[in-house]
């Protein structure tokens, strides 16, 4: 996969309001293994457009295509394959670190789990209690947002997706945390296709420089 990302004429209605056209034959496309920062207002259509390219919605018109091939066209397993999606609350599950991080790709190994951690640089896994084998509790309750975040990181190394969709997942972190994070991103997009909606009105530097 190469990972070219295309919205061709992409017309979108919320089922709740379907008079009301969000996207009106909206087209773009991401070239393979670079970066586009989608940039706007709260409501401006951002997350809206990050969950039609994960499929959690089909257009009403018009196609999403990876690597020219309808969405639709694709198994769901595939899909999940080829396409990662990073959210601002990432979800974790009462259990370790390594099961956390394992979820990107199931049956990993041991040393690919804990190579993928220290890709992100989630050097703060090796200061806890029992390291990989810690159990970060429901929602990841035993960690801190940015490391909640980094833990999510680790599992898109693992799972090796061709596209990572990133939706504000920057904006409920401190300085200090967002920084960990966006130095973790240069290792997670690095010659892949990425599309994201950046904290705030003003997106950060890309690691490819395409925003």
């Amino acid at each position: 996969m190469r990972g070219e990302l295309t919205f061709d004429r992409v017309t979108f209605a919320y089922p709740r309001a379907p008079e009301r056209i969000v996207l009106p034959e909206f087209s773009l496309t991401v070239p393979a293994g670079q970066t586009i920062a989608l940039v706007g207002e709260t409501g401006a259509g951002k997350t809206t457009l990050a969950k039609l390219a994960a499929r959690f919605h089909d257009p009403l018109t018009g196609a999403v295509l990876l690597d020219g091939v309808d969405l639709r066209d694709l198994t769901d397993a595939d899909l999940r394959r080829a396409l990662v999606m990073v959210t601002q609350e990432p979800f974790l599950f009462s259990g370790s670190v390594a099961d956390n991080v394992a979820m990107g790709r199931p049956g990993a190994s041991r040393t690919e789990i804990a190579a993928a951690v220290d890709a992100v640089g989630a050097d703060f896994v090796h200061d806890l209690p029992e390291g990989l084998d810690t159990d970060v509790r429901k929602r990841g309750g035993r960690l801190s947002a940015g490391q909640r975040q980094l833990v999510s990181l680790a599992r898109v190394v693992l799972a090796d997706p061709g596209v990572v969709l990133l939706d504000e997942a920057t904006s409920s972190l401190d300085i200090p945390s967002e920084r960990a994070v966006q130095a973790a991103l240069e290792t997670v997009l690095a010659d892949r296709t990425a599309l994201s909606s950046p904290t705030g009105s003003r997106p950060s530097r890309s690691p490819t420089g395409c925003w």
